[in-house]
C-alpha cells in the first residue's frame, strides 16, 4: 500500500526538530531509522499529517565518554553501538545485543534511539537499557530532562516521551568487573523474540555476589526479574543452583498468547533462556 500524503520536515539540530514537533502537535512521527515506522505508515496502521526525519541532526549521533558513563547518541546506528570500542569495553552487553537485531541491512539503519522509543516489548535493545540501568535525555520546548530506563517505559509501545519531545541521547554507566550474556529463542534470525534473558553477573569468592535480569516479550515492557536476582544474591556459582534459582523467571510475568507461541510456552522459555544466560554470565 501507499501511505497517506504528510508534509515532509528534515531539521539539522535538535532544537529545530522540537520546534518543528511542537508546532505539529500529536499529528506528527519522527522518523528515525524508519525500520518500525516505514512498514506501518506503508500499512496506513498510523498516518500522520507531518514527518520529522532526524537524519540530518549531526549531534545525535556517535558515541563518547562521559566521566562514568557512554553517552550514545539517538540516531546511532545499531550496526554503529555493535561496532564501537567504548561500548565493547564498557557495555558490552549493549554491543552483543546490538549485532543480534534483525539482519545486515537492518542494523545498518536501525537505530538505538528508533528502537528504545517504539517500545515494542519484543525488541531486545529496551531489556539491554533496563539491565544496564541507563538514562534517556529528553529535549522539549522547556528544555532537557533524564529519565530512568525503568521509567521510560509506561506500556506496550507507550514511553515518557512526550509529543514534542525528541529522545536526544542514552546515557549507560560504564560496567567493569560483570559479566553479561543475552540469550533469546526466535522461529529465524530476523524475527522478532519470543523471549529473550538479558543477564549480568558480578562473582566473588566463588560465588554470585549479584546478578541483574531482564526478560524480553514477557509483559507490555521490558520486565526486570527481581524474584530470580533476590535467589541468585549469595548463590553458588555452579549450574545446579543456578538452575534452582532462575525457575522464579516466570514470577511477576504477563506473556501473551499469539501465532508464535502461547503464554504456558513463553513461561517455559524463560525459565529455560534465563538459567542459560546467568550460567554464560557467571562464566559457568
Amino acid at each position: 500500500m501507499i501511505p497517506v500524503a504528510f508534509d515532509y520536515l528534515r531539521p539539522t539540530g535538535v532544537d529545530e526538530a522540537v520546534a518543528a514537533l511542537a508546532e505539529a502537535g500529536d499529528e506528527a512521527k519522527i522518523l528515525a531509522g524508519g525500520q518500525s515506522l516505514l512498514p506501518v505508515l506503508r500499512l496506513r496502521l498510523s498516518a500522520p499529517s507531518v514527518l520529522v526525519d532526524l537524519g540530518g541532526v549531526a549531534e545525535l549521533r556517535g558515541v563518547r565518554e562521559e566521566g562514568d558513563f557512554l553517552a550514545i547518541g539517538a540516531m546511532t546506528t545499531h550496526d554503529e553501538v555493535a561496532s564501537s570500542p567504548l561500548v565493547r569495553r564498557f557495555a558490552p552487553l549493549l554491543a552483543t545485543m546490538a549485532a543480534t537485531i534483525g539482519d545486515r541491512q537492518v542494523r545498518h539503519r536501525g537505530t538505538l534511539g528508533g528502537s528504545l522509543a517504539h517500545a515494542d516489548p519484543a525488541a531486545d535493545l529496551p531489556a539491554a537499557a533496563a539491565t544496564l540501568q541507563a538514562r534517556y535525555v529528553l529535549a522539549g520546548p522547556s528544555g532537557r530532562r533524564v529519565v530512568t530506563a525503568a521509567d521510560f517505559a509506561v506500556g506496550l509501545f507507550t514511553t515518557a516521551l512526550a509529543d514534542d519531545e525528541v529522545l536526544v541521547e542514552v546515557q549507560v554507566p560504564k560496567v567493569e568487573g560483570w559479566g553479561s550474556h543475552y540469550e533469546k529463542f526466535h522461529r529465524v534470525v530476523q524475527a522478532w523474540a519470543i523471549v529473550g534473558v538479558a543477564a549480568m553477573v558480578r562473582r566473588s569468592d566463588g560465588g554470585i555476589e549479584s546478578a541483574r535480569v531482564t526478560l524480553t516479550n514477557m509483559g507490555p515492557t521490558a520486565l526486570r526479574a527481581t524474584a530470580v536476582e533476590q535467589a541468585l544474591a549469595g548463590c553458588a556459582a555452579e549450574p545446579a543452583a543456578i538452575a534452582e534459582a532462575c525457575m522464579a523467571a516466570a514470577e511477576g510475568t504477563s506473556p501473551r498468547d499469539d501465532v508464535t507461541a502461547s503464554a504456558e510456552y513463553r513461561r517455559h522459555l524463560v525459565r529455560v533462556l534465563t538459567g542459560r544466560a546467568v550460567a554464560a554470565a557467571a562464566g559457568v
